[in-house]
């Protein structure tokens, strides 16, 4: 039986006391938020294929599934916009997610508030950015059936921002030629990854508890590595991250598709899909960005 997202917790067998299941938005190593719509379809190379006769979130029997029928899983109504135009949005919220981040960083360091952030105290000003970006998150995944897709965008660009201010202390941890290699790889892969997912219709649904299990491993390393020496193994997680976050990359990038042909038939629920995908896919080029900013300054050294 299909979960939709936004369904009350009694509409749902499964749930976990919040109306979220297994596969709802969760966080993950701080990064990449596992949010994905349970739907009918059974998945073929083109995308989907009628999934017969089910019911769907709202109890309703359906006899004809196929996201690429007339009507949509949410109603018989279309999406005003096209698949192109709706990937197209989708991008350039995560696009604007990253400038906004930049913006913020080169602000402070240019101001000087970063360097007095430092100063003053610059850890214990991290842990309190790290809550505030926490709560944010937190705020949107509880509040995902009754927040307004304005109210979506306003907390994914307001945690863009706070990460701009993490991220201003960068310039002083790495030389500026370094911070530009890096950005300009991970642009270059990123863009690859999400490329390529889209020209060949990846279907990546079953790589989900690897990526899932990649992560507990970065969580776990990272610990570790506060409470022991672990410098000679630095290098190796770096590769394992990039290779996390480029799959991550891709399988996110499949995942706008999905919920467009899931969501085609409510308006708000499309347009806040939109939005917690381009936040996805903002954490996984964030995250990139980080490891192979590690690597980089680690050879550098």
């Amino acid at each position: 039986m299909a979960q939709d997202l936004w369904s009350k917790p009694e509409d749902n067998n499964n749930n976990l006391g919040t109306g979220w299941d297994n596969s709802s938005l969760q966080q993950q190593d701080g990064g990449n938020y596992g949010w994905q719509p349970q739907n009918n379809y059974q998945q073929n190379g083109y995308g989907f294929q009628n999934g017969g006769n089910m019911q769907n979130g709202f109890g309703f029997q359906s006899q004809n599934m196929d996201p690429f029928a007339q009507n949509g899983a949410f109603g018989a109504a279309q999406a005003a916009e096209s698949l192109s135009t709706y990937i197209g949005k989708t991008f350039l919220w995560m696009f604007g997610g990253l400038l906004l981040t930049f913006i913020v960083a080169f602000g402070m360091v240019s101001s000087g508030m970063t360097f007095q952030m430092l100063y003053r105290g610059g850890t214990a000003i991290l842990v309190g950015v790290t809550i505030a970006e926490l709560a944010v998150v937190i705020i949107m995944s509880a509040r995902i059936r009754k927040i307004s897709p304005t109210g979506a965008a306003v907390c994914f660009l307001i945690y863009a921002a706070l990460t701009g201010v993490t991220f201003s202390m960068y310039f002083y941890l790495f030389d500026l030629d370094v911070l530009i290699y890096a950005f300009g790889a991970t642009a270059l892969f990123f863009g690859g990854m999400a490329a390529a997912s889209l020209i060949f219709k990846m279907e990546l649904s079953s790589i989900r508890p690897y990526l899932f299990g990649g992560l507990i491993f970065l969580i776990v390393f990272g610990i570790l590595s506060m409470i022991f020496n672990l410098g000679a193994f630095n290098t190796m997680v770096c590769y394992i991250g990039i290779a996390i976050f480029l799959a991550y990359t891709a399988y996110d990038t499949a995942k706008i598709k999905q919920n467009y042909y899931y969501y085609q038939g409510n308006a708000d629920l499309l347009k806040k899909a939109s939005i917690f995908s381009a936040l996805e896919l903002y954490l996984d080029f964030v995250n990139l960005f980080l490891y192979i900013l590690r690597l980089l300054g680690r050879n550098r050294k």
